[in-house]
């Protein structure tokens, strides 16, 4: 037990407000557990005191209120961000000030900063199993929506290029400029393009818009009942149910946690991957600087060398994790299929078990 605990600062960058607001106070309300639990350890030598800055859902305001965290506290290390946008845009500033931000959210990939861990997951955690998972069980002619930025180019990127390579066909791709609520195009393309399933790389508000649209289209048209044309996401969690409603009813996501599940790091208690995702990234920062004074002032790959036995890869600094797919059921998800702990590789060079896909037998 410490009578006297170090206090180091900790940066917090969480939008509380804005077209993405729900799964950003998920995170954060993650982040402030584990800084409750961390300072009320006897077992660790050191206290965290949050420096909290609110971009308000501005992308624009991520980069200057990093800075002025660097600058003007303490922190070196900062948790937080929401969309790859606001991510890219605080890099540049760590690269140049020294700080390194922890990215708790689920992201597109092909990334490995210097400046950066990432304790969500990554396309070989979430869309690869995800449609190895559809494929055989629905069909190969996909439609693909996302958001006008990176998450959605880079994600329906990736996913047309692997219903191709496995003999699919994508029918469709349609974008949206962020928190975009004019969805009426887009689904007027599915409803005639019919495909076996929808990839949705929508965030925040235009998937609500989205998904409500959708639970209209089939009501009027059985051929778009869950069973028959799932909605797919890699990014949807609990933590936006509250706006979702029972519109999210047979939508299937992929991800490292689903509320009650097992196989999460260090507890089954969160209510979302979100939550759980921010909190594992403070708890091992934590045990990264505990009894290593001045520990908080080295660079990243410093950090990780002087306290091995982690979860972060020291190539990478991604995390391995659980892979699920689940299904919301009655308002909560059910789980499908488990995977294993898998290693995060941003950029895909690992191999993979080639996926199973039913054999086509022609009749004459």
């Amino acid at each position: 037990m410490f009578d006297r605990k170090r206090r180091i600062e900790l940066g917090m960058l969480y939008s509380r407000s804005g077209g993405y607001s729900l799964f950003s106070e998920a995170s954060r309300a993650g982040a402030l557990a584990a800084l409750a639990a961390v300072n009320g350890d006897p077992a660790l030598d050191i206290t965290f005191v949050p420096v909290e800055r609110d971009p308000g859902g501005n992308a624009d305001a991520y980069g200057p209120l990093c800075d002025d965290i660097l600058r003007n506290s303490r922190a070196r290390h900062v948790i937080g961000c929401v969309t790859s946008w606001s991510r890219k845009e605080v890099i540049p500033v760590l690269e140049r000030l020294g700080g390194t931000l922890w990215y708790a959210l689920p992201y597109e990939g092909f990334e490995a900063s210097d400046h950066v861990v990432y304790t969500h997951a990554c396309p070989n955690q979430h869309l690869l199993p995800l449609l190895d998972w559809v494929m055989p069980e629905h069909g190969r002619r996909a439609y693909l929506t996302g958001s006008n930025y990176i998450w959605g180019w880079e994600m329906n990127r990736l996913a047309r290029e692997y219903i191709t390579a496995a003999g699919g066909e994508v029918l469709g791709e349609r974008y949206l400029p962020l928190g975009s609520r004019d969805i009426g195009r887009m689904v007027e393309e599915i409803r005639h393009a019919r495909p076996d399933f929808v990839l949705n790389n929508l965030v925040g508000t235009s998937t609500y818009e989205f998904l409500e649209a959708m639970h209209r289209l089939a009501e009027d048209d059985p051929a778009f009942a869950p069973s028959r044309c799932p909605i797919l996401s890699c990014n949807l969690t609990e933590a936006e149910f509250p706006a979702l409603k029972y519109v999210a009813d047979g939508l299937i996501a992929a991800g490292p946690y689903f509320r009650g599940a097992q196989g999460w790091p260090g507890s089954d208690g969160f209510a979302s991957s979100h939550e759980a995702a921010a909190y594992a990234a403070v708890r091992e920062l934590a045990r990264l600087l505990n009894g290593r004074p001045g520990a908080e002032d080295l660079p990243l790959g410093t950090l990780l060398q002087q306290a091995p036995g982690g979860v972060i890869d020291m190539a990478t600094h991604h995390t391995s994790l659980p892979v699920l797919i689940a299904r919301v059921e009655g308002g909560a998800f059910r789980t499908l299929k488990a995977l294993p702990s898998v290693a995060g590789d941003p950029y895909l060079t690992r191999p993979r078990p080639a996926p199973a896909f039913p054999t086509l037998k022609v009749v004459s």
